[in-house]
């Protein structure tokens, strides 16, 4: 178990400070090849709702085997070695640095007035259509993006390697790829990827509330509001919100920072308005990127020193 923390520990700074070398082969790019090549498989005729808990299955139990086994052999062969390996694998399951720098791609351009190239970087990171966007539209999507990914992409996957190590962070990558992959309500997917939705739902309930309530009890509060007003009002918001979880994220960060959240956004040409979250009549700008940039490091670091003061206490106990 301590050599355990001491992984996590490692694991979490090296992404800190180093990220994933873009050049390097990442896991989550084979993930995605292979679920793309079961859902040409199987995502067709009858059955599909059943045929997408297949494919959840399969995808989920192979990952967490092959990286139990290849942990577990990493450590039998020398406790360095393991604790090296393990490193390395939570170093790349997690997204700090590539969340910040996505964000700061965002922001430079905004910066020297260049809103072109804003947008352009921008549609590398959401979803949404990005040509028309106006400065504070391009801000909140960024915003919006490092807000969510938050739980996504760093404290969801801290808490589930908390519990079971590397295998329970790559666990978590696989069900996360799978939703971002055919977890869409349209005609194509909805039956489909119904399962793998579900579960990543299931698997962010507790951390993206955990990381909600410390985005409110410890990052920086810009929106000069007090703690219970703020506390009730991300209570309201996030319930407010069209997903279980994400609400809890984006809530938190439009009322620490004093901004409006949500709203009107296009999707290939088809608009989406979501409700508003957060004081209303407060367009984020661009210095708002980098204050959610400061929230998501804040946030990383408690969440991650908590759950090693609480992993270290029961162990201690047991």
């Amino acid at each position: 178990m301590p050599a355990h923390f001491i992984a996590i520990a490692i694991g979490f700074l090296l992404d800190r400070m180093i990220g994933d070398p873009p050049k390097w082969p990442h896991p989550v790019r084979w993930l995605g090849t292979f679920i793309a090549k079961l859902t040409t498989r199987l995502n067709k005729g009858r059955f599909r709702t059943f045929k997408g808990a297949v494919i959840l299955f399969t995808t989920t139990s192979l990952v967490f085997v092959l990286v139990f086994a290849i942990v577990g052999f990493t450590y039998k062969l020398h406790i360095v070695v393991g604790i090296a390996f393990e490193s390395l694998l939570i170093a790349i399951g997690l997204a700090q640095k590539s969340l910040r720098d996505a964000a700061l791609e965002v922001y430079r351009p905004l910066a020297e007035g260049d809103l072109t190239e804003a947008r352009a970087k921008l549609s590398w990171i959401v979803g949404r259509d990005t040509d028309n966007l106006n400065e504070s539209e391009i801000a909140r999507g960024a915003i919006e993006t490092v807000s969510e990914n938050t739980a996504d992409g760093v404290t969801s996957p801290l808490f589930w390697t908390f519990l079971l190590g590397a295998p329970g962070l790559w666990l978590y990558k696989a069900v996360n790829t799978l939703d971002s992959m055919i977890g869409y309500k349209d005609e194509r997917y909805e039956k489909f990827g119904k399962f793998s939705a579900r579960a990543d739902d299931a698997l962010n309930f507790i951390p993206a509330r955990i990381t909600g309530l410390l985005i409110i009890l410890y990052t920086p509060n810009t929106g000069k509001l007090s703690l219970w007003k703020r506390f009730s009002q991300w209570s309201r918001d996030a319930r407010r919100h069209a997903s279980p979880n994400s609400g809890f994220l984006e809530a938190a960060t439009a009322w620490q920072l004093g901004i409006t959240l949500g709203g009107k956004s296009t999707y290939r040409g088809i608009v989406s308005k979501r409700l508003e979250i957060g004081p209303q009549n407060s367009p984020p700008t661009m210095k708002h990127i980098k204050s959610v940039i400061t929230e998501m490091h804040v946030v990383s670091f408690i969440f991650w020193l908590m759950m090693t003061v609480l992993g270290v206490g029961l162990y201690g106990i047991a």
